[in-house]
């Protein structure tokens, strides 16, 4: 499948790949039609997903029953009123009717939005009248079904709902429906065939401040997951590829079906409501996982369980991204494992543009080295290159070319798109440092930059300080007003299985900070707190816990 896209497939080394590495695009590109059917009539057989939840309830699903369930789906949509062009609400959790509404969505040329099922109604109105959403499907969740219900007078433009395996008034029973429907869907063609140009997915993304940005993407956005399936996460043909996300944000784009699917790797999907981190392991060892992508805060919950008491030998390739991978995981992971954790870094408007890729040593801490196809800079407020060692913005040049996947802007709000992305340069808003070796090193969203005294402090250097201490299992650091030295550090933290908030721990912690980093750096506040404070998708929300200060 890869050779279809790929102008060259092997590489010797990252500069082999970073120089020679090319996606060929197709003209009307359509990742259900030209993917996963083509994949269906050439192997039918071939193993798409395999799927469990908490209940027992597991299933297979081979290519031909994607097709046959997303040309079913498409034909549902249809007559339901969605057409090409359509916004379409997914809260489907990871219920793997999420894949067959999205290809069928695709089939048909709508506008696929998923979305988590935490929303409350002032998210979900939110979200229908800025992206003008015509139809929610959602699973079968009393919480996340009365939140849809009672935004409905505030949304002129929602049409249609539908729920899964439920018959209740004024929705769709979309298994029923789903039964109905023909298994036959002949793909469009003149006005109503999709275009590489057309928008094919829009995503609300977490924000740590402000309302949620609509990023949207176009039909071209999947091939853009080779780089991010095939060269960082290392999936492997006929392989099981297992990325830990819910369907409603763009990790589950990056991990749960374009790149693994075009690679040739089946994707795992576990269906499960809380994170248990001895679950997951058993996930993992039960299907023979061979690939694994999660968030640091889900390493950092493996790591502190008995990973000895697992057959985890099926793991061929770990990778992380979402936050920095603090050292002190890196560490215990792979004395425990055996496998070194590779660091990649993008966001809801990219695929993966830096990554440490398989030619290269991993460093802990860093996300790596860019990606082909992306021309990645780090610049001071000037706008100016920043040399080695010296922290700035990352950018990404599209003067030249535009990464294959990077965002076509964000939906509806021309404003909005110009302040981040103007005169071919798109401002990321993370900043960095980059090494000798030209790795890149995380230190913070613009706004979560610590000025102490004159000193530039990035959270993450302290985060990842106090890592190191046994008595910690997450923490966040952010910045407190200060009148002398205008800010200070503090340091909130959930502390691991065993250990008492007291006065005396917050003391060692602080000098073990002392201790491994610069002093200037230690927390000079210390909270406890039983869980910090999160976006949707995982995120720390640094502010939530700043404004707390204020």
């Amino acid at each position: 499948m890869l050779n279809k896209y790929l102008v060259k497939t092997d590489f010797l080394s990252y500069d082999d790949f970073k120089k020679n590495f090319e996606i060929k695009v197709p003209e009307n590109y359509n990742f259900a039609f030209d993917t996963v059917d083509e994949i269906a009539n050439e192997q039918p057989d071939k193993i798409a997903m395999v799927w469990c939840d908490d209940n027992g309830a597991e299933a297979t699903f081979t290519f031909s029953q994607m097709k046959y369930y997303s040309d079913k789906a498409a034909n549902f949509f249809l007559s339901a009123g969605i057409k090409k062009g359509d916004a379409v609400m997914l809260i489907l959790k990871r219920r793997y009717e999420f894949w067959f509404s999205i290809l069928g969505l695709h089939k048909i040329g709508a506008i696929a939005i998923p979305a988590t099922h935490l929303l409350t109604k002032k998210d979900i109105v939110y979200r229908n009248n800025a992206a003008g959403i015509k139809m929610i499907v959602s699973v079968s969740d009393s919480e996340i079904v009365h939140q849809i219900e009672a935004a409905l007078d505030e949304s002129p433009t929602l049409k249609c709902k539908a729920i899964i395996g439920e018959d209740k008034d004024g929705w769709f029973n979309f298994t029923t429906e789903l039964e109905r429907a023909s298994s036959i869907f002949v793909r469009p063609t003149g006005s109503e065939a999709t275009c590489n140009d057309d928008v094919m997915l829009l995503y609300f993304t977490s924000g740590t401040t402000g309302m949620p940005k609509m990023v949207f993407h176009n039909f071209t956005y999947p091939l853009g997951h080779i780089l991010t399936a095939k060269y960082w996460q290392n999936v492997q043909e006929n392989g099981l590829h297992f990325t830990v996300a819910d369907t409603g944000w763009a990790k589950s784009a990056w991990g749960k079906l374009y790149g693994q699917w075009l690679s040739g790797s089946a994707v795992m999907t576990y269906d499960y409501d809380k994170f248990v981190p001895l679950k997951l392991l058993e996930i993992i060892q039960k299907y023979n996982v061979t690939t694994f992508c999660a968030p640091p805060t889900i390493y950092r919950f493996l790591i502190k369980e008995d990973l000895s008491k697992f057959n985890l030998s099926s793991l061929k390739y770990c990778v992380v991204a979402g936050e920095p991978l603090n050292p002190e995981v890196f560490k215990q992971f792979y004395d425990a494992v055996g496998l070194k954790l590779k660091e990649g870094y993008g966001q809801t408007e990219c695929t993966v543009a830096l990554a440490t890729y398989s030619w290269m040593e991993p460093k802990p801490g860093s996300m790596g080295r860019p990606s082909p196809g992306y021309d990645i800079d780090i610049v001071n407020d000037n706008g100016i290159s920043c040399g080695i060692g010296e922290p700035g913005q990352i950018v990404i040049y599209t003067g030249k070319s535009k990464p294959v996947g990077m965002f076509g802007g964000y939906y509806r709000d021309k404003e909005l798109t110009e302040k981040a992305w103007s005169d071919d340069v798109y401002y990321t808003g993370d900043m960095a440092w980059r090494d000798e070796d030209g790795y890149y090193w995380f230190v913070g969203r613009a706004d979560d930059l610590i000025k102490s005294s004159g000193y530039r402090i990035g959270p993450f250097e302290v985060e990842s300080a106090l890592m190191e201490h046994p008595a910690v299992l997450e923490c966040a650091i952010t910045a407190v007003p200060d009148k002398i030295r205008g800010q200070i550090v503090k340091a909130t933290i959930v502390t691991a299985k065993g250990f008492e908030h007291c006065e005396a721990l917050a003391k060692e912690l602080q000098e073990h900070v002392k201790k491994v980093t610069a002093p200037y750096k230690y927390p000079r506040i210390v909270e406890f707190v039983h869980e910090l404070p999160k976006t949707i998708s995982g995120k720390i929300r640094r502010v939530q816990i700043r404004q707390a200060c204020n």
